[in-house]
């Protein structure tokens, strides 16, 4: 029974790690068609940004869930007024733009910390599950991903700025005649996203680790999901595959290893891509965010 318990919480884990990564790139590429390669990059930026927060004596809980949304924000925000905007409608330029930009903040930031591994201390000890011992702070990474899906559904759902996104995302050309610049509704959704990036990678700092060159794999895991959930729906084509991977994933990798569990992984995008080329969004969730 303990180990039932073990299990389902480490899928529960695994789902809310996917889903959370997934988050800053699902709102980039579901809402402007934006492909994002430095996308791992802003979410390692939000690490670095708590660790360095976290040396200079500030308190961790405001550095992960305060300070690096709003500096990985700021990057965002002049990454898009110097490039992005650039280059919208041009998609494989985009894609090497932000590519070299990737390149670039590994260097900038092997420069400034080093070349080392370097963690953040874990704010929430663990505990015991019967023989088990259990990282409790895989706890708070579930709780405060169900919190951040719900508030995003809220505010695409029910405030202004929601709609008007949503607007400018189905149709530029109407958003413009109603009066709102849709590349304002870009720059500011591009920021939104690279903030989202940046809490991830903050709150998963404590967990994860810090290198320089730990953004290639969140952007793996990333653009399975948000790939293969479609565009269509940003929250529930992301929610249902990370669901869906995560599920697959520590299952697989429960049975025989997380190798294999990655493997597998990667396997089954590709054939729910085949299957369905438009995404699980596509097939099921046609009306939703």
């Amino acid at each position: 029974m303990d180990y039932a318990a073990v299990v389902i919480l480490e899928i529960l884990y695994m789902i809310s790690f996917i889903a959370l990564v997934s988050a800053g790139l699902a709102v980039v590429f579901g809402m402007m068609r934006v492909i994002n390669l430095a996308h791992g990059e802003f979410v390692m930026l939000g690490g670095y940004t708590t660790l360095a927060c976290q040396r200079a004596g500030i308190d961790l809980w405001f550095s992960m869930l305060v300070i690096a949304p709003i500096v990985v924000g700021l990057v965002g925000l002049i990454v898009e007024r110097l490039v992005i905007r650039f280059l919208y409608g041009r998609m494989i330029d985009t894609m090497l733009a932000t590519w070299g930009l990737s390149l670039l903040l590994i260097g900038i930031v092997t420069l400034i910390f080093g070349s080392s591994a370097v963690n953040v201390p874990t704010p929430i000890p663990g505990y015991q599950l019967g023989a088990y011992q259990m990282g409790g702070y895989n706890l708070f990474i579930i709780g405060v991903t169900i919190a951040l899906y719900i508030g995003m559904w809220l505010v695409l759902r029910y405030t202004r700025l929601g709609l008007i996104a949503r607007g400018a995302m189905q149709n530029a050309d109407i958003a413009s005649a109603l009066g709102y610049n849709p590349r304002t509704v870009y720059m500011v959704t591009f920021t939104i996203g690279a903030a989202l990036s940046g809490f991830a990678g903050g709150v998963l700092a404590p967990l994860t680790g810090l290198l320089p060159a730990s953004g290639g794999g969140y952007i793996a895991e990333s653009f399975i999901a948000v790939i293969t959930g479609g565009a269509g729906a940003v929250i529930s084509g992301t929610l249902a595959s990370s669901v869906l991977f995560g599920t697959i994933s520590q299952v697989v990798s429960f049975a025989s290893g997380p190798v294999l569990g990655d493997i597998v992984m990667l396997a089954l995008a590709i054939v729910l891509l085949r299957l369905m080329p438009t995404g699980i969004s596509g097939r099921f969730f046609r009306n939703s965010q």
